[in-house]
């Protein structure tokens, strides 16, 4: 029977887990994160399999956790805190979940899309400093959504936006027999959209895939909103449009590094609206999660 550590529960995710976990599942060791690097190789110690969500395991700290086989990644995004490549070379399988939240995630990034557009953050932050500035947003009845990757959550802000009124386009990586919305050239899409979601999974044909090329055949003031991962831009490139007013807003839930460290330079920005990687963050979504996770746990590698 594989021996289970979750590595780095939080006290919001135990409050579900211990509605899904059951009195027949196997021995899960629950540990309370985050998890420090060199701490990693001793809490894992005794264990063969990890469930993990959002710890990072590097080639040198894979290479000193000999004794473990499986890491179970709660989501999609594995490749952003896993070297998966070392994992492969030590034998270490590593299982991520998809299509849990495929609807908790387009309401989240559609969320984004009106914060953004409306200046909600920005004057939230004013009311509660005491000052009043009304600032003008963008409507969002007739303007464009453009959806980059029509997956399960591309899917899910296909149906969101033709609710909300937008003329709603989409690029797949991969032809699709019968798409909800008309796809179109990538190029095309980010020339013409006056809102891009990014809905791609991170793998190495995707890292860096909206490039300084890509970024600069955006409309000038589009908003460009990230719930997938951070490492499908190029965040250099981005800041740069960004600073120059290029580029009107950028929404995210993700970053390089999580959480950002003090000098990412999209801290500093003002054009920006920014959450704490929560787009999957919803009971019924984690509840789905959970489940699945302790499923692949207990089937083992």
């Amino acid at each position: 029977m594989p021996t289970t550590l979750f590595i780095d529960s939080t006290p919001d995710i135990d409050r579900v887990w211990k509605r899904v976990y059951g009195p027949g599942d196997p021995a899960i060791t629950v540990n309370m994160g985050p998890v420090a690097e060199a701490a990693i190789p001793a809490a894992v110690a005794g264990y063969d399999t990890v469930i993990n969500d959002a710890t990072y395991f590097t080639e040198a700290t894979l290479a000193a956790c000999p004794g473990l086989r499986h890491i179970v990644f709660l989501g999609t995004g594995a490749a952003s805190f896993v070297d998966l490549a070392a994992a492969a070379r030590l034998g270490i399988k590593v299982s991520t979940i998809g299509g849990y939240g495929d609807t908790t995630v387009a309401e989240h990034a559609m969320g984004l899309v009106f914060a953004a557009a409306r200046h909600i953050a920005d004057m939230h932050a004013d009311v509660k400093a005491g000052g009043w500035r009304p600032r003008q947003g963008m409507e969002l009845s007739g303007k464009t959504l453009g959806i980059v990757g029509l997956g399960g959550i591309g899917r899910e802000m296909a149906r969101l936006g033709r609710g909300i009124g937008f003329e709603t386009i989409a690029w797949n990586r991969s032809p699709l027999a019968e798409p909800l919305v008309p796809l179109v050239a990538l190029g095309e899409l980010l020339e013409r959209a006056h809102v891009v979601s990014l809905h791609l999974a991170l793998n190495d044909a995707t890292r860096g895939f909206l490039d300084r090329a890509k970024l600069a055949r955006l409309r000038p003031g589009a908003i460009l909103v990230n719930t997938a991962r951070a490492g499908i831009v190029d965040e250099a490139a981005l800041v740069e449009r960004l600073r120059a007013g290029q580029l009107g807003h950028y929404a995210t839930d993700v970053f390089s590094h999580e959480p950002p460290s003090p000098d990412d330079p999209l801290l500093k920005l003002d054009n920006v609206t920014l959450t704490a990687h929560a787009g999957y963050n919803t009971p019924e979504a984690a509840m789905t999660m959970y489940r699945r996770a302790i499923d692949l746990a207990a089937k083992g590698v």
